[in-house]
């Protein structure tokens, strides 16, 4: 398929999805000025008249748009009763207003509750942002002169100014207003206040114009931006001087249809345009992209950010469009050429940064799983580096029988990957076991690893966790402390629970850190878990989830079993094996 056929495919594409959007737009026009009639004709608020089509659709199993043209409303019930006068001042001070002004009366209910507005008085400039005048606003309700202040939350802002006193003021914002079958979206800066018995409300439109000029004239000329926007209600486009530039095409022409933009890209890049103008028109999603286009001065480069404009209801009505021109930019060409460079070094280092950290792993953990048999206690170990992405961890254990009959029991796990991780793993793990000889007990011992992380690289923040623990064979007693790291779990009896301690920060983090010694007895054939974090951490889910998978499955561990079995059981039941991190566990059956 050549560059025309391609190019012809995509402005189909852009065509039909444009055809979309607008029957969707024009559906919810139909929705929401039949919402508001069905309000004014029954005197209810919006959101009960909106629940009222809901459930006519409900009830006929039709659908919402049919059973709003098959209502038959009146075009705007008569007003009941006499209307308050506006106060003279007020009339006078609209006329002083230079943006759009109107004064707003009450509409009750039966039982005295606001429902609506009408448009007592409005000064001459007023308009809604469709260009209807003083004319048409006055003496109207206001959710039928303009059914967009309920579609926008607007209009429960007014009866809160009205009930409250509280002025309120919004914008620049999106809004969209509903005009003859169509949503008609405008940037519009809105102002409300009670005065007396009324609400006085101001609203300032953002002509195209004006917004462009005065930020984008001189951005234009220095960095060769240029700024285009199209609403898809109405099909209108809006180019600054510099877009015509970057397309070669003169400005008395005016801009080009969104569906006509494809045809001046280059058949090399037909796919990435169609690609996403896909993003862009059917997942309303922001796309960055640079293509280059074919004009009347040759093959320009041009890196477009392009925008969806959403309704306060996700509905996309118009498109906004940054673009720069970077032909000429040879510095950025340099830059990237050095960006590749660096990245291929980067690249290299790595690479060779983990073969190190990997080699220092396999020195200080060379035993990945198995069982130790340690003085009344029988433990099984599996750890799985993440070896697949690349990103070695800083998970370890430790345990070893010590001179004064206990044993040193521990698992850790240092921030971060690669051989800094690595390096700081062999600290603390190397550093433990030297201090454990000196008969302290686990609190002191955290103590003093705090202290050596905290002062082992000045001026760079080096920080780990760690449960940290001696065991008692005679007494079957476990003294240990926790610092920042996930609790160890407890099977016993058939039941799973955490070990709870009061816990301390996490090593390193502070020079000088206390930590509470927690004792807990145990009994003979309980299963104690320790394990890092890599067991309870999932892509997409919280620890909380995670803990709650670990003691599900191990509520499935039978303690009679082999510890191996059990470690087997509980991998198997939360795929840890296929983690995104490290994972360390060990499982310490009590004899």
């Amino acid at each position: 398929m050549d560059g025309l056929e391609k190019g012809a495919g995509t402005v189909e594409l852009i065509r039909r999805r444009l055809h979309d959007l607008r029957h969707a737009m024009r559906r919810e026009a139909v929705i929401a000025d039949t919402t508001c009639r069905l309000a004014a004709q029954r005197n209810v608020l919006p959101a009960e008249a909106a629940a009222q089509l809901a459930r006519l659709s409900a009830e006929s199993g039709m659908d919402l748009v049919e059973v709003a043209r098959s209502l038959e409303l009146d075009p705007e019930p008569v007003p009941s009763g006499e209307q308050d006068a506006v106060p003279s001042w007020v009339v006078s001070t609209l006329q002083a207003v230079h943006v759009s002004a109107a004064y707003l009366l009450p509409v009750h209910d039966p039982s005295g509750r606001v429902v609506d507005f009408t448009v007592a008085e409005a000064n001459d400039v007023a308009a809604d942002v469709t260009g209807r005048g003083r004319d048409y606003l006055l003496g109207g309700r206001v959710l039928l002169r303009t059914p967009g202040l309920a579609r926008s939350g607007l209009f429960e802002e007014y009866l809160q100014v009205y009930e409250t006193g509280r002025a309120f003021r919004r914008g620049p914002f999106e809004y969209v207003e509903v005009r003859e079958g169509l949503l008609w979206p405008a940037s519009v800066t809105v102002r409300a206040v009670r005065v007396e018995d009324g609400l006085l409300a101001t609203w300032r439109t953002h002509d195209d114009e004006e917004r462009l000029v005065a930020g984008w004239e001189r951005a234009q000329r220095i960095a060769e931006l240029g700024w285009a926007e199209w609403n898809l209600a109405t099909g209108r486009a809006l180019w600054t001087p510099q877009m015509y530039e970057m397309f070669g095409r003169d400005a008395r022409e005016g801009p080009l249809g969104l569906d006509e933009l494809p045809g001046m890209v280059v058949a090399e890049d037909q796919p990435l345009v169609r690609e996403q103008m896909c993003a862009l028109l059917a997942d309303r999603e922001a796309i960055e992209s640079e293509f280059r286009v074919q004009q009347r001065h040759g093959v320009r480069h041009l890196r477009l950010v392009s925008e969806p404009v959403l309704d306060r209801h996700g509905l996309l009505v118009a498109i906004r469009i940054m673009a720069q021109d970077v032909t000429e930019s040879r510095r950025r060409e340099r830059a990237l050429v050095r960006a590749h460079e660096r990245a291929d070094s980067e690249k290299e280092r790595a690479e060779r940064e983990r073969q190190v950290a990997t080699r220092l792993q396999d020195t200080l953990l060379p035993v990945r799983r198995g069982v130790l048999d340690l003085p009344g206690l029988r433990i099984a170990l599996r750890y799985h580096p993440d070896e697949e992405t690349g990103r070695i961890g800083g998970d370890w254990f430790k345990a070893r029988p010590l001179p004064d009959g206990q044993v040193l029991i521990a698992v850790g796990d240092a921030m971060g990957h690669g051989l800094a991780a690595a390096g700081l793993m062999a600290t603390m793990r190397s550093g433990l076991a030297g201090l454990a000889y000196t008969g302290a007990p686990a609190d002191r011992l955290a103590t003093w690893l705090n202290e050596l992380m905290y002062h082992a690289n000045p001026g760079i923040t080096a920080t780990g966790t760690a449960i940290i623990g001696h065991y008692r064979p005679a007494d079957r007693v476990l003294s240990w402390v926790n610092a920042g790291h996930p609790s160890p779990v407890l099977i016993r009896d058939g039941e799973a629970s955490l070990l709870e301690a009061e816990g301390g920060a996490m090593l390193g983090a502070f020079e000088t850190m206390e930590y509470r010694l927690t004792t807990t007895p145990l009994k003979q054939h309980d299963l104690l878990l320790l394990y890092t974090d890599g067991i309870i951490e999932r892509r997409g889910h919280d620890l909380e989830e995670g803990l709650r998978a670990l003691l599900e499955a191990a509520a499935d561990v039978d303690v009679r079993d082999d510890p191996e079995q059990s470690l087997d059981i509980i991998l198997r039941r939360l795929g840890a094996e296929r983690s995104d991190d490290d994972v360390c566990l060990l499982a310490l059956t009590i004899l």
